[in-house]
C-alpha cells in the first residue's frame, strides 16, 4: 500500500513538472535564438535577409492586406508553429525571436501602426465547452519586448488587456482589421446574423465551380476601449478579407470572397453602415484579386491573365468562372483611386502573371509576385520594371505575399529558398536597392 502510495506521488510530481514546463515553454514573452541570414540574390544581387531560416517551424507572414511591422519599425509579426497556436515577433535587425500571445489566436494578427499594440480574437467557452464568442486581446508589445531582454518576464495580464468579447450569435470567425483611428476593430459577421439585417439586394448564390460565395455576409465592429459591439452593414453576398484605410478613420474595405473570380470583388462602406459602394466596378472579362490599400486614396489590385484564349470566348474553359482572366483583355497590377475610381494599369509581367499585389505609402512603387514565384517592382511614375528576387519556392497553396514596409526602403515576403525540404517557408525581407530609394528621395 505504501509503495502504491509512493507511486501515486511520483507520478503526480512529474505530471506537474511536466504542466509547469508546457506552460513555461508556451509562455508571452519567450525568446527563440536569432536565425537571421543576410543571403544576396545570384541574379539581382538584391539584399535578402531571412529572419527566419529553419525548415520544419511551419511560418507564414500575416496576409499581405495587413500591416508587418510594429510600430516602432524593429519587429515583424508573424505566425510559427515554433510554439504551436502561438504568434510570434522577430527582430529586423537583431533576429530575436519573441513570443507575442499565450493562449492561442484566431484568424488574422492586427499590428497598430500608432502605438505599440496587437490585436488579435480568441476563442472564450464556458465551463461545459459551449462557445461564448471571441474575446478581443491587446498586447503590449513595448513593455513584453523590454521584459523579455530583461529576463524579468511577468504573467500574461501584465502585458494583456481584453477589450471586449464579441458575441458567438454574431459569428466571428477571427477575420478583423484595425481602423485608422485604431479605436475600432472590424470583424466578420456570421451569415445567420448578418440576415437578420435588411439587406438592399437579392441574395447572392454560389459563384463559380468552387461553390462559394454565397450570402448574406456582413461586417461587425468592436469598440477597443469600451468594448461596446455593433453591426455595421449586411451584404447580398459572402465577405472575405476586410481592412481598414490607415490614412482615414472610418472606412471599411473588403471583398466578395468566391474562391476565383467574383461578379463584383472590391467593395468599401463607411463604419456606420452608410455608403456602401463597388470600389473598382470591374467586367465579366476581368479576374480581379488580392486588393489591398496603399496610400490613403488608393486601392492596388491583380487583374490576373493566366487563362487561355479559346475559340469560345465566352466559355474559355469548362469551369464554369466565364469569360475572365485572358490577356485578350487588360491585365496586371492596377491601381484604383477610391475617391474619384480613376483607373491606372501600372504593368505586367511578360510571359507570366502578377498575383499578389503591394504598393509603397508614399505612391512611387507597385510590387507583385507572379506564377514562377518571383518579386517585381514597378515604378509607379516611369512603368519601369525591376526584378527584385527570383527562386522563393512555397508551397502549392501559399505564396510570396508582398507588403511593403511602411517607410518604403523593403519589401516582406514568405519564401522557401533556404529550406531543406523546399517547402518549409521562412520570412524574408528583401532590401530595395539604395539607388531606387534615392530615387524620389526629396519628392
Amino acid at each position: 500500500m505504501a509503495n502504491n502510495v509512493k507511486t501515486k506521488h511520483h507520478w503526480s510530481c512529474l505530471l506537474l513538472i511536466l504542466l509547469y514546463s508546457l506552460s513555461a515553454s508556451a509562455q508571452l514573452g519567450k525568446q527563440f535564438p536569432s536565425e537571421r541570414k543576410v543571403v544576396t540574390d545570384p541574379k539581382t544581387g538584391a539584399e535578402l535577409v531571412f529572419l527566419t531560416s529553419k525548415s520544419g517551424t511551419g511560418d507564414s507572414k500575416i496576409y499581405q492586406t495587413h500591416n508587418q511591422w510594429t510600430a516602432d519599425g524593429k519587429w515583424i509579426i508573424f505566425r510559427s508553429d515554433r510554439v504551436k497556436g502561438e504568434a510570434l515577433a522577430v527582430n529586423e535587425e537583431t533576429g530575436d525571436i519573441v513570443q507575442v500571445t499565450e493562449g492561442g489566436y484566431k484568424g488574422m494578427l492586427c499590428v497598430a501602426r500608432r502605438t505599440m499594440h496587437l490585436y488579435h480574437m480568441r476563442p472564450i467557452k464556458d465551463k461545459k465547452g459551449d462557445a461564448l464568442g471571441m474575446e478581443v486581446v491587446e498586447t503590449n508589445l513595448e513593455r513584453l519586448f523590454k521584459d523579455s531582454e530583461t529576463g524579468k518576464l511577468k504573467k500574461k495580464g501584465e502585458y494583456e488587456r481584453i477589450c471586449g468579447i464579441i458575441p458567438a450569435v454574431m459569428g466571428a470567425d477571427g477575420d478583423m482589421a484595425l481602423d485608422g483611428s485604431e479605436e475600432t476593430a472590424y470583424f466578420r459577421l456570421g451569415k445567420e446574423y448578418a440576415g437578420t439585417f435588411p439587406i438592399a439586394e437579392e441574395i447572392s448564390g454560389n459563384f463559380g465551380p468552387r461553390n462559394m460565395g454565397a450570402g448574406p455576409g456582413g461586417i461587425g465592429k468592436i469598440n477597443l476601449t469600451t468594448g461596446k459591439v455593433e453591426h455595421v452593414v449586411s451584404v447580398h453576398f459572402q465577405v472575405g478579407h476586410i481592412q481598414g484605410n490607415p490614412w482615414h478613420p472610418g472606412e471599411v474595405i473588403f471583398c466578395w470572397e468566391t474562391g476565383g473570380k467574383a461578379p463584383q470583388r472590391t467593395w468599401m462602406v463607411n463604419a456606420d453602415g452608410s455608403h456602401l459602394r463597388p470600389i473598382y466596378r470591374e467586367t465579366e472579362y476581368d479576374w480581379v484579386t488580392h486588393e489591398a490599400v496603399i496610400t490613403k486614396d488608393e486601392l492596388v489590385i491583380a487583374l490576373l491573365g493566366h487563362r487561355t484564349i479559346t475559340q469560345n470566348e465566352r466559355n474559355t474553359s469548362p469551369d464554369n468562372w466565364g469569360p475572365s482572366g485572358t490577356k485578350e483583355y487588360p491585365t496586371g497590377i492596377a491601381v484604383i483611386n477610391m475617391r474619384n475610381r480613376t483607373f491606372c494599369l501600372e504593368g505586367q509581367v511578360d510571359g507570366d502573371n502578377f498575383w499578389h499585389v503591394a504598393g509603397s505609402a508614399d505612391g512611387h512603387w507597385v510590387a507583385g509576385d507572379n506564377f514562377a514565384r518571383e518579386l517585381w517592382l514597378i515604378d509607379r511614375h516611369t512603368k519601369e520594371r525591376i526584378l527584385l528576387t527570383v527562386g522563393h519556392k512555397t508551397t502549392a497553396r501559399d505564396h510570396v505575399h508582398p507588403t511593403f514596409k511602411p517607410d518604403g526602403t523593403a519589401i516582406e515576403i514568405q519564401s522557401a529558398m533556404l529550406s531543406e525540404d523546399g517547402r518549409s517557408m521562412n520570412i524574408c525581407v528583401v532590401k530595395l536597392p539604395q539607388s531606387l530609394i534615392e530615387r524620389y528621395k526629396n519628392k
